[in-house]
């Protein structure tokens, strides 16, 4: 029972690291935060749902589409919320954000409903290891998680893309002086953070087969406890805090209750701030 539910929580905790990972990469580079982020996540979740049920598409297809859709919605947000406003106060572009989450969500209700939707065809069995029950939706999703970890690590930290993000990121001025277009480095970045955000979605309507217009508010809410648990600017931390959380969920609603699932989750968010206001792991990208 135990392994299962930290299985449940290491699920759940990877898809909470990719949301964490967009907001970071993000915030590490534009020292800006978007509150669109959870309806961008929302939004190629029902890029993908749409896909994989009227287009009878497969899963990799799902998540493409996702990936395009989150992406392009990233640059729009930027374009619009950041590029114009970056001499203006950032409440300017905060407000710019929320706006375009309440327009997500009620794009999203006028599109395809109020109501949860699912995708019948998604029926997986699981087998037995040890003992312990796992669902092929839980590997599936897990694969998909730990290989797009993966990839960023070595987007960021071992290509020429990833040296100039994190050159932009530390000091975009000397970076504009040495001749990067920082603009093209900001609108690839919020891409990235978007598409990050777009995966996990696409991931999180497959796994628990639900798909409404809201569903993202929640998981953007913890995946950013996750980004300030972890210490805003580290891709680590932030990949770390994101696995704490949905562990510590999974355990608190096996063994407590359901109810406090939430609680425990921004409770541990406030005793980590109060020891340590910078995070587990504060340092720049």
């Amino acid at each position: 029972m135990l392994l299962e539910q930290i299985i449940n929580g290491v699920t759940q905790g990877g898809i909470y690291a990719l949301i964490a990972l967009g907001f970071t990469i993000i915030f590490g580079t534009l020292r800006l935060v978007t509150f669109a982020h959870g309806e961008v996540f929302m939004a190629g979740a029902f890029v993908g749902y749409t896909v994989m049920k009227y287009l009878q598409s497969p899963l990799w297809m799902a998540i493409l589409a996702a990936i395009l859709c989150s992406g392009l919605f990233g640059i729009l947000i930027e374009r619009v919320g950041f590029h114009f406003l970056r001499r203006a106060p950032h409440q300017s572009s905060l407000l710019i954000t929320i706006g375009f989450s309440i327009v997500l969500i009620n794009l999203a209700q006028f599109i395809w409903g109020p109501e949860t939707q699912s995708i019948s065809s998604l029926k997986y069995g699981d087998f037995q290891v040890l003992g312990i029950y796992i669902s092929y939706t839980q590997v599936i999703v897990l694969a998909v998680t730990f290989l797009l970890l993966a990839l960023i690590r070595v987007l960021i930290y071992k290509t020429k893309m990833g040296r100039t993000i994190r050159a932009t990121a530390q000091d975009f001025e000397a970076a504009y002086a040495m001749g990067v277009n920082i603009d093209v480095v900001f609108m690839l970045t919020f891409a990235l953070g978007s598409l990050l955000g777009g995966i996990a979605g696409m991931l999180v309507g497959f796994y628990y087969n639900a798909f409404y217009p809201t569903m993202g508010t929640l998981p953007g809410l913890k995946a950013f406890s996750a980004c300030i648990l972890g210490g805003l600017t580290s891709l680590g931390g932030a990949v770390l805090a994101g696995f704490i959380l949905g562990i510590v969920e999974n355990l608190s609603v096996a063994y407590i209750s359901s109810s406090y699932r939430d609680v425990f989750s921004f409770g541990i968010l406030i005793l980590v701030l109060i020891l340590r206001p910078k995070g587990l792991f504060g340092r720049e990208i």
